[in-house]
């Protein structure tokens, strides 16, 4: 089954990010679209998919739409149980839903005080105490799976699961902010980096231009931190 995947913008959105590592990383088949997500075509270009109006969305083959990532994330899991969405112990599946589910839900201070965006890292940038309650949290978060579940691996259960995908564009915002965290989380955020399949979804992301940038801020713009390997 080739599913066909429907995407708003590389550089910018964390969203369309989580939606393509889920197929991508866990070999599902699936062809992208991109949508006008900074063009003004959003809502024409799913138009088709109802009752979808934010990114990332699927179809299926036989044209079942499902939309949001976290029900997209369930009915791959649901569909492809071999493919490892979800850890296979019980303890560590428990915590992946919890930490992916909080993540979907919450973050609020750092998702709006740091949007995604991978051109370059920003110097200078002074983050909020809600936004350092937030890294706190999320670095307690990571430790505990590492410490739990995450011995025989770069990830955070061994094994890359949804998890990893969820946390993806927050590793990605620590790195494109240049955030405060301790050496644990540095090290969990240079393994999103270094990951090939990020690599390749920013780089195709550099491709697009944009007038205006979205989120552009009046601070120096570092080059990208190189991935470490």
């Amino acid at each position: 089954m080739t599913y066909d995947l429907f995407l708003g913008d590389r550089m910018f959105s964390s969203w369309s990010l989580r939606g393509w590592l889920m197929l991508e990383k866990f070999g599902l088949p699936h062809r992208v679209h991109m949508v006008g997500l900074y063009d003004g075509t959003m809502a024409q270009d799913l138009a088709d998919l109802a009752p979808a109006r934010l990114v990332p969305v699927m179809r299926d083959a036989e044209g079942i739409v499902v939309g949001d990532s976290l029900a997209m994330a369930e009915t791959l899991a649901e569909r492809h149980p071999q493919a490892g969405l979800w850890p296979t112990d019980p303890a560590a599946r428990a915590l992946t839903r919890w930490m992916v589910a909080e993540m979907h839900s919450g973050f609020g201070a750092l998702r709006g005080a740091c949007p995604m965006q991978l051109r370059g890292q920003y110097r200078g940038f002074v983050p909020s105490d809600a936004v350092r309650a937030d890294l706190a949290r999320i670095g307690e978060l990571w430790a505990l799976a590492r410490a739990r579940h995450g011995q025989d691996g770069p990830w955070l259960f061994g094994a890359y699961s949804l998890a990893d995908v969820f946390y993806a564009p927050v590793a990605a915002r620590i790195a494109g902010y240049d955030l405060p965290v301790d050496e644990a989380a540095a090290g969990y955020v240079r393994a999103h980096m270094a990951d090939p399949a990020f690599v390749q979804w920013r780089a195709a992301g550099l491709e697009k231009t944009y007038d205006p940038v979205p989120y552009d801020l009046p601070l120096e713009l570092a080059p990208w931190p190189e991935p470490q390997t």
